[in-house]
């Protein structure tokens, strides 16, 4: 029967984009390395016509897919089981893109379109795309989609569903929904493309999107500032969101000892004004006006702060490439944490109310049940989201902690979480990693409902079995 499948296959797309042999590591095995799969195929079709036809081979089949971006999700969604026998779905020759509108402020990719290229193209055209993350230079957008990714802007733009006014989509049965709508307001029964936007590719496949676009501000400043405590950001983001308004665009929090590892591992980074202070916070503003304009209500916002004693110290960058390389040492905190060592990663949020005593309260009881823990706590304060960290003691062996800490340590962190009314997923998603966890802490009736529309849309569970929800 494969055989026969795959020659079906093979028809729709070519026999260089079914591959079966050779080294398929790159669509098999998780962006973090720690899961590999085994597949039948990996199938990369050119368009949503032979992504459709695909879709209606597997169901004649009986054969479960997988959709893939860019592979770059960090919670296991993206890549097949160990059986043999599901097909992955790449989507990274869909990389057209078929629209840009600059009356309706709009721009339609293909979904294998990689961000930073549509981030560019909208550049080019003098709007701006605002969703940015680190993997921006291999992710792409229907994966963005998918996952309903945030980054380091949602504070002021939103996560990749409010940047999205219309999908195309293959359903589970083949068909295909044109609902690439520019319209910012249509309000003709269930908002459809809600429900495949964070979806991850469990209820159907995201073939292109219409996406907002923006002017290109005139003006944007990046600062550093040092803070003494989680409270102390806290209420900085207060000052600032009355200071800068809708101009405040980042506010990105990092502990001490996330900064440290970037400094030991990254000795050719300069870190600023880490040692001496719990915390320290990045902020970014952007300007409609005037760079000067812009920088005189920094400077106003950062003079306050420092006479409240919230601040300690701060800088502000001088250039463009001051202010990347501020936001270089931002990002290089993941990287330094896996130089430092296997680690156990989370990615919370709570409400920016909560955020200091969540912190406080968490990190008291891993430093009591695991004594010598290091706490890597850094994240999207703005709008509440923390990668909550957990580092093996110095010493350590990492591959032991995790298998001997991993389940007690996720338990202590998401019960805290709850606790102070947040969710175990912020932005990641759930995908095959937190499947279990995810029926622990989201009620009866929200799972309930999430099944119904499971069972309603993809009635034969070829749809990315196993992610998100529990498959029996």
């Amino acid at each position: 029967m494969n055989n026969d499948f795959l020659q079906n296959l093979r028809s729709i797309c070519g026999d260089a984009h079914v591959l079966t042999d050779g080294d398929l590591q790159a669509w098999e095995m998780d962006w973090r390395k720690r899961a590999r799969g085994k597949a039948l195929a990996v199938v990369r079709p050119a368009n949503t016509d032979e992504v459709a036809r695909i879709v209606k081979a597997c169901v004649a089949a009986k054969v479960s897919l997988v959709p893939q971006g860019g592979n770059t999700g960090l919670v296991v969604g993206s890549i097949p089981d160990d059986s043999g026998q599901q097909v992955v779905l790449s989507l990274q020759r869909l990389r057209a893109v078929r629209e840009i509108d600059p009356a309706n402020m709009t721009l339609t990719a293909e979904a294998g379109c990689i961000l930073q290229s549509l981030q560019d193209t909208a550049r080019q055209a003098g709007f701006l795309f605002p969703l940015s993350l680190a993997a921006e230079g291999s992710c792409t957008i229907g994966g963005n989609l998918a996952s309903n990714a945030g980054g380091t802007q949602v504070l002021r733009y939103g996560n990749a569903r409010d940047l999205c006014l219309g999908l195309e989509v293959v359903t589970a049965s083949g068909d295909i929904w044109h609902g690439l709508s520019g319209l910012r307001k249509d309000n003709t029964g269930y908002d459809l493309r809600d429900l495949y936007i964070g979806s991850e590719g469990t209820l159907g496949i995201i073939t292109a999107a219409t996406l907002k676009l923006y002017p290109l501000p005139a003006a944007r400043l990046t600062a550093w500032a040092a803070v003494g405590s989680m409270d102390d950001a806290v209420k900085l983001l207060g000052m600032a969101h009355q200071h800068l308004g809708a101009g405040l665009t980042g506010f990105e929090v990092m502990g001490q000892f996330a900064l440290s590892l970037v400094a030991k591992h990254f000795s050719q980074l300069k870190v600023p004004l880490y040692e001496t202070s719990a915390f320290c916070v990045l902020l970014e503003c952007s300007d409609q006006e005037s760079e000067a304009h812009a920088r005189v209500q920094f400077e106003r916002l950062l003079e306050a702060a420092l006479e409240s004693g919230c601040v300690s110290d701060a800088v502000v960058a001088e250039s463009l490439a001051q202010a990347k390389q501020l936001w270089h040492v931002r990002e290089s905190i993941p990287l330094a944490q896996a130089e430092e060592g296997l680690n156990i990663k989370h990615d919370i949020s709570v409400a920016v109310s909560h955020m200091s005593e969540f912190v406080r309260s968490t990190d008291a009881l891993l430093e009591r049940e695991i004594p010598g823990v290091r706490l890597v706590n850094f994240g999207h304060l703005g709008d509440g989201n923390l990668h909550y960290n957990v580092q093996a003691p110095v010493g350590s062996d990492g591959p032991a902690f995790l298998r001997d800490w991993e389940d007690q340590v996720n338990t202590l962190v998401y019960e805290s979480v709850q606790k102070f009314g947040g969710s175990i997923s912020a932005e990641h998603g759930v995908g095959s990693l937190k499947v279990e966890k995810l029926e622990i802490h989201k009620s009866p009736v929200a799972l309930g409902l999430m099944r119904a529309l499971k069972t309603a849309l993809d009635p034969n569970n070829i749809m990315n079995p196993g992610k998100v929800l529990r498959t029996e």
